[in-house]
């Protein structure tokens, strides 16, 4: 502590790059602070400093990390609370540029694997962001003094020195809540679980907080399921889902978007008090939608669309402007490659003509014409041949009824199992379109990217960037990831940009591993190494991350308009 109160009187009013001086760590009398990143400039990218806790300053109870699931709800709840902390600060520190700046990395509703709290064996690290004060571009030792030892001590002590036992335990017993509801739905086959009063609206297209005065989730009886999770004195009931074809209908403004997002984002869990807390869905669900200009690299299409015009192979089809039909055909195939079990489908977001072709149409234009297949006339080989389940909001069709295992329809808000009704009426009005699909799906891809792939080189130096959570520059290209709808956080989109640069300086490419192989190393690394792994320095603040799945990582890949791709069937 002395030391730094030195150090910023002796560099105060000097040249503002005088701030590298006090790289290094301190000891102060409840906890470590490490320096390890001084920004050159006080407008630039804010200094990276981790605080250390010992367990003697801060009790963390072995139960509250015992499991790794419980582990990070621990650490999610420790987040929130240093969040809120540096959000009620009330010392000013004064400067040019980001001076007193301090920041966290803040979670959203969901609960993800981060770097900005970790427990360890021994010890707690906090993992923070500060903007070091500057008088133009001059130290201002003074406010750094203040920063340093009156609102870092404050915000510790109003966070992790203060959390009550009962709030970290409460995130524990969560944990525990969604691995009890997760069993229940393995057990039972079940793709999707809505527990009764649930609030699926959010607050606004820009908030994603829950709607206030919303009607609450209720279940149709047909669908209703009861069983006891930890914590919880009297039984949970909702809506599950099996796994099959299920297809959610209703008048425009009734609520079936809101349904599918919220099991859209049910692959994660959410905070108590969001209104989704108990809603869950397969984890290996992933969400499709057209995605019109998008690249797509060497991907076998063809269980969808075949014979183009000019004789284009779509066993191995690319290009860089996809249409509606042929980058919703790709998302499809990319997402059952990188093992997808279930897929989320708004015909809102789809091509027409990907999904349904009527009668009049097929007449009009006849078969040999239409290089499409449409996704009616696959949806049951990929239940039938590849157990992988649908879940459709589809409100212009009716010909999804012969093959729809479940129709839930939604009415101002309310579901109902119209499955009878929708099988009668199909029934009473059968459809006159012809079914073009080969008796069996086709087979999926396996694909290795090659290291020709990654090229991120810029000029003289290496450089892979995460944008907010949409962008990735990587060297001289930028990788668009508006349409991958389950990426929910910036941290995840950083996380994703280390991990390129990682596999870049590591050779990983070099392996020639299929796509499905690779992503299980990433996987097994973060598993057992933690996110920082793929950080870019050692033993250092790793940088604001959290853990992508699986598929949102391979959706990255698959959008490098640079990818060099092998098939390694």
């Amino acid at each position: 502590m002395k030391k730094l109160q030195q150090q910023l009187k002796q560099i105060d009013g000097k040249s503002y790059k005088g701030y590298k001086q006090i790289q290094g760590k301190y000891s102060f009398s409840d906890y470590e602070l490490f320096i390890d990143y001084v920004q050159g400039d006080p407008f630039a990218a804010p200094s990276k400093i981790r605080i250390r806790i010992p367990n003697q300053k801060k009790a963390i109870q072995p139960s509250w990390k015992e499991t790794a699931r419980r582990k990070v709800y621990t650490e999610d709840g420790l987040t929130r609370t240093v969040s809120k902390a540096v959000v009620k600060n009330q010392t000013h520190v004064k400067g040019s540029g980001k001076s007193g700046m301090v920041a966290v990395d803040q979670p959203g509703q969901e609960i993800l694997e981060r770097t900005a709290v970790t427990l360890g064996e021994q010890d707690m690290t906090v993992c923070l962001t500060v903007g070091l004060p500057a008088n133009g571009r001059r130290i201002n030792g003074r406010e750094a003094e203040k920063l340093f030892f009156k609102v870092l001590p404050e915000v510790m002590k109003y966070s992790v020195f203060s959390v009550k036992d009962e709030e970290l335990q409460a995130a524990c017993d969560l944990a525990d809540q969604h691995e009890a509801i997760e069993i229940e739905m393995k057990e039972n086959d079940w793709i999707s679980f809505i527990a009764d009063g649930s609030i699926l609206p959010r607050e606004s297209g820009i908030s994603d907080r829950p709607m206030k005065n919303a009607v609450p989730f209720t279940s149709p009886e047909e669908n209703r399921v009861s069983f006891s999770i930890p914590h919880r004195n009297e039984p949970i009931t909702g809506m599950a889902l099996n796994k099959g074809i299920v297809l959610i209908v209703g008048g425009g403004y009734h609520g079936k978007s809101t349904l599918l997002n919220a099991m859209e984002r049910g692959v994660y869990p959410h905070v108590k008090g969001d209104g989704r807390e108990y809603v869950v869905t397969d984890p290996q669900a992933v969400k499709v939608r057209a995605e019109d200009g998008r690249q797509v690299t060497n991907v076998d299409i063809s269980p969808f669309i075949k014979n183009l015009p000019h004789g284009a192979d779509t066993t191995q089809f690319s290009t860089e402007n996809a249409s509606g039909s042929t980058s919703q055909a790709a998302n499809v195939i990319e997402a059952l490659e990188a093992g997808a079990d279930t897929l989320l489908i708004d015909e809102d977001t789809s091509a027409t003509n990907f999904m349904i072709r009527d009668e009049r149409m097929q007449e009009l234009v006849v078969k040999e014409k239409e290089p499409i297949t449409p996704f009616i006339d696959k949806i049951k080989q990929m239940r039938d041949d590849l157990d992988v389940s649908t879940i459709l909001v589809m409100g212009g069709s009716g010909d999804y009824f012969n093959v729809a295992d479940d129709v839930i329809m939604m009415d101002q808000y309310v579901p109902h199992n119209v499955t009878g009704r929708a099988k009668e009426i199909a029934e009473r009005y059968p459809s006159k379109r012809a079914v073009v699909a080969e008796q069996e799906f086709g087979t999926i891809p396996a694909r290795a990217f090659l290291p020709a792939s990654l090229q991120t080189r810029r000029g003289k130096k290496e450089k892979v960037q995460a944008k907010g959570r949409t962008t990735i520059i990587m060297g001289r290209t930028d990788i668009d990831l508006d349409g991958i709808e389950q990426l929910v956080d910036p941290s995840q989109t950083r996380l994703i940009a280390d991990l390129i640069m990682h596999m870049e300086k590591k050779g990983a490419l070099k392996k020639e591993q299929s796509l499905k192989e690779l992503l299980d190393d990433v996987e097994q690394q973060i598993d057992t190494k933690g996110l920082a792994a793929f950080a870019p320095f050692k033993d250092q603040h790793p940088g604001e991350l959290a853990r992508p799945r699986r598929f949102e990582i391979a959706a990255t890949l698959n959008r490098i308009r640079t990818a060099k791709v092998k098939d390694l069937r």
